[in-house]
């Protein structure tokens, strides 16, 4: 399980990364395409690490909303 920051952009695009493995973001025109596109990024970037016989990241990211 991975925590993901969803976000839209300027443009109308839904960003969505995960923090704990660094550079594995994607987009999509919907929230629900930019979700679905983040759990495959998240597969293929763990299964990279395995195949390269490399340490997956544990999850450490922890989200707090600070009111301004």
């Amino acid at each position: 399980m991975r925590q993901v920051l969803l976000y839209q952009d300027e443009e109308g695009f839904w960003t969505a990364e995960c923090p704990s493995l660094p550079g594995c973001a994607t987009q999509g025109r919907t929230k629900v395409e930019a979700l679905q596109n983040i759990r495959e990024a998240i597969k293929g970037y763990i299964a990279a690490l395995e195949e390269d016989n490399l340490p997956v990241p544990e999850e450490r990211f922890e989200a707090i909303v600070v009111a301004v």
